[in-house]
């Protein structure tokens, strides 16, 4: 037996939506704020949440910049592809956060208004690293909301769900891992959305490819040079703002990089039939917040149980374990939300 299929041995729990609803209540109502990561998953997430349940996006945030309508505060609004620690505020995430299951820190309910997969299963990065999710967000929102109102996927929205955080890529390189996961979120059950994307007998494998082929074409198009089109980049690598220019006392996303991105956002719209409405996305008239972010790796920390718990003393705003040995977070200087 390979250390994956040992690993993934006598697991075959299944998310409970219905608990999911319960818990968290606010998943499912209309009209919320949101917060988005600014690339393709947090991007599909704000037209599906709006197609649906008219959710307004209010702001995006990368890990080093948050962009924020002027009228809005970060606690009324709810984040989606991030995991924020702080209890009072809401979040949807899937990246792995917790480094030993058997060693939890003290304030790990800050995650309590966060809906984090991985944390769901009790997986860690020291033990189940291997295990962790490898979709995206969008597929977990998916079959939250497909648990409560009936709608279809079309075939064509397959190549943007496939695309998003790589999700193409994993589905044969991890296949054991992918399976179980899907398993986990149900979708092979016929009343869930799920199973058109991921049971859908009309593609083969080369009609993937092809269509695959078309989309990066596509989106290739509206890419420039350091600016790939299915991404609004916000930050430089060192943490200033780009593509963002003052705008009546506060900021707006300069026109170009607007333009770009909402030509990809049209790309997922006629792909999914998930309407992009202009006037429920806040484009100007934001406020800008500067984060801190770094990394295990780059401060030459090593990552065990007493480092985890000196970073969780500094109040991180968000972070990720990207690998076994090595977290990328997010801490609130020099601005706080």
């Amino acid at each position: 037996m390979s250390k994956i299929q040992e690993l993934l041995s006598g697991k075959t729990d299944q998310i409970d939506y219905e608990k999911i609803v319960k818990d968290y209540p606010w998943i499912i109502k209309k009209g919320q704020d949101c917060i988005l990561s600014p690339d393709s998953d947090g991007l599909l997430c704000g037209l599906f949440m709006s197609t649906y349940l008219d959710w307004r996006i209010k702001g995006f945030y990368d890990g080093k910049i948050m962009l924020l309508d002027k009228n809005i505060s970060a606690k009324d609004c709810i984040f989606l592809d991030m995991e924020v620690f702080k209890k009072d505020i809401k979040s949807v995430g899937h990246h792995m956060v917790q480094f030993n299951k058997r060693k939890k820190p003290s304030n790990w309910d800050n995650y309590k208004n966060c809906i984090q997969l991985n944390n769901l299963r009790d997986y860690d990065g020291y033990n189940d690293f291997r295990l962790k999710y490898p979709l995206a967000t969008i597929h977990l929102l998916i079959g939250i909301v497909g648990s409560k109102i009936k709608f279809k996927i079309p075939e064509t929205a397959i190549r943007a769900l496939f695309f998003t955080d790589g999700t193409f890529n994993v589905l044969f390189k991890y296949p054991e891992n992918v399976l179980n996961w899907l398993n986990y979120l149900r979708a092979n059950e016929e009343s869930n959305p799920l199973k058109d994307v991921f049971e859908n007998e009309k593609y083969s494998v080369f009609s993937l490819m092809k269509a695959m082929d078309e989309f990066f074409r596509k989106r290739d198009e509206i890419s420039i040079i350091k600016e790939r089109g299915d991404r609004l980049r916000i930050s430089e690598t060192d943490g200033s703002p780009v593509n963002i220019e003052g705008h009546n006392d506060f900021y707006k996303i300069n026109s170009e990089a607007k333009e770009r991105i909402e030509k990809f956002i049209e790309i997922l719209s006629n792909l999914t039939n998930w309407k992009y409405n202009q006037s429920s996305w806040s484009w100007e008239n934001l406020k800008l917040y500067k984060f801190t972010k770094s990394d295990f790796a780059g401060k030459k920390t090593r990552l065990n149980n007493k480092t985890f718990e000196e970073l969780l003393s500094k109040k991180p705003l968000t972070w990720a374990m990207t690998n076994g040995q090595n977290i990328e977070y997010t801490l609130e200087k020099p601005d706080k939300l």
